[in-house]
């Protein structure tokens, strides 16, 4: 949507950020060893959920040793459980959370204390999610003629993209990640990023500086929290508005 970036794309800037000062590594290596301990062993090219946690990783220059000492971490005893949690923020912001915890009680805790703190709360599953759809996405680095780009990603059947300030998002049915990803690059793509989302379906429109400004604080606390994962939400801001903040 042209003039509004959407928390995706805001998340996407504060990940660059934090990855440049290490920040990003410990969360990085942790998903790894999830995707590697529950989704099927730690060989990628059979294991689905992995090879997208090592894309992200790589993309964010996570050095190789610390994705192989990741992946020997799974080996061993690994007790983490995978919750999501749901919820609403600041403005009436639907909230996803997905979380790897060997707690389930302190997190959870912690998160509703999070969410409680801005005026917001913890909702139970379904209350948010029926508007989010799982979706697999890739963000292509966009060149001076974007419009030719998309074109030609009509023409290799993708369905769902939006330009974006850092690239153009792709979304495709998450079975079809890697096939995808494959024809964009073979076709002359540069995949700059990679992973398993939850796309909104409607998004809700934060125009006042202030409250903007405290619902990107809010998700930002959530991200910072290390057995946070990742965090979605179907927060809108014009972009005149995100400039001043």
């Amino acid at each position: 949507m042209s003039g509004h970036s959407h928390y995706a794309t805001i998340k996407r800037q504060k990940e660059t950020k934090d990855a440049a000062r290490g920040n990003m590594f410990s969360k990085l290596a942790k998903a790894i060893s999830i995707a590697a301990k529950s989704g099927g062993g730690i060989d990628p090219n059979s294991n689905f959920k992995l090879r997208v946690a090592i894309d992200k990783a790589r993309s964010f220059n996570m050095p190789k040793e610390n994705i192989e000492r990741a992946l020997r971490q799974a080996q061993g005893k690994l007790e983490v459980e995978e919750v999501t949690y749901e919820g609403f923020g600041p403005g009436g912001v639907a909230v996803m959370v997905e979380v790897a915890t060997d707690n389930r009680n302190r997190t959870g805790q912690e998160i509703k204390n999070i969410f409680e703190r801005v005026g917001g709360h913890l909702a139970g599953p379904g209350a948010v999610s029926f508007n989010f759809e799982s979706r697999g996405q890739f963000v292509v680095r966009k060149e001076t003629d974007s419009e030719a780009q998309m074109l030609k990603l009509i023409d290799l059947g993708v369905e769902d993209m939006e330009e974006t300030e850092d690239g153009i998002e792709v979304h495709v049915a998450p079975e079809k990640l890697s096939e995808v990803r494959r024809a964009l690059e073979e076709s002359g793509f540069i995949v700059t990023a990679t992973e398993l989302v939850q796309k909104p379906k409607n998004y809700v429109s934060v125009t006042e500086p202030k409250e903007a400004s405290k619902a990107i604080s809010f998700l930002d606390a959530l991200t910072e929290h290390e057995d946070i994962q990742k965090v979605f939400a179907n927060l809108d801001v014009p972009t005149e508005i995100l400039s001043k903040l």
